[in-house]
C-alpha cells in the first residue's frame, strides 16, 4: 500500500490554512438555559456579548456565530498543543455589519509565528446551526533580490537575410 502524502507545513507562497467550524444552536441554548450568560463570559469579551445582546437577552444565533468564528479563526493558526485563547480572538461587527477578527495577546503571537498578519471570517446561520469559515492573510515577505540580468551584446553588423 503506498504511503499517504503529507501536507506541507504552513506558510510559503500561495499557502493558506482555512479554518471552519459548526456550532449547534440547540447545544448553545441548553448551555445558556443551564448556566446562564456567565458561562459565555469565558469565551466572549464584554464587547462581543454586547454585540450579541438584544432587548430580550443574548441572541442565540449571534452567539453561535461568534463561537464558530473564533474556533474557525483558531484553526487557521495550525498550532499544536495550544488551547484556543478565547478572549484573545475577538470577533467584532464592522460598520457594514460583516464580522472582523482582531487578534490579541497569545493569539496575535501564534499568528505571527505562523506568518499570518490577519484573519478574515465569514459567518452563516440557520435554524439549527451556525457555521464560520476563516482564511488567514499571510504576512507579506520582502521580495528576494536577484542578481541583475545582463543583456546580450548588441551587434553593430546588420544581419543578412
Amino acid at each position: 500500500m503506498p504511503a499517504r502524502p503529507v501536507a506541507p507545513p504552513a506558510g510559503g507562497l500561495g499557502w493558506a490554512n482555512l479554518g471552519m467550524d459548526i456550532v449547534s444552536v440547540n447545544r448553545v441554548r441548553r448551555l445558556l438555559a443551564q448556566y446562564g450568560e456567565t458561562f459565555f463570559e469565558r469565551m466572549l469579551t464584554p464587547g462581543e456579548l454586547a454585540d450579541c445582546r438584544t432587548a430580550d437577552g443574548l441572541d442565540v444565533m449571534s452567539l453561535c456565530g461568534r463561537i464558530a468564528a473564533k474556533e474557525a479563526a483558531f484553526k487557521t493558526l495550525r498550532v499544536r498543543g495550544r488551547f484556543l485563547p478565547w478572549p484573545d480572538i475577538v470577533v467584532r461587527r464592522s460598520e457594514g455589519g460583516w464580522p472582523l477578527v482582531e487578534l490579541r495577546g497569545p493569539a496575535a503571537e501564534m499568528a505571527r509565528e505562523s506568518g499570518i498578519s490577519e484573519i478574515t471570517v465569514s459567518i452563516s446561520h440557520d435554524v439549527d446551526y451556525a457555521v464560520a469559515v476563516a482564511a488567514p492573510i499571510i504576512a507579506p515577505t520582502p521580495p528576494v533580490s536577484s542578481p541583475p540580468v545582463s543583456s546580450p551584446p548588441v551587434s553593430s553588423t546588420p544581419i543578412e537575410q
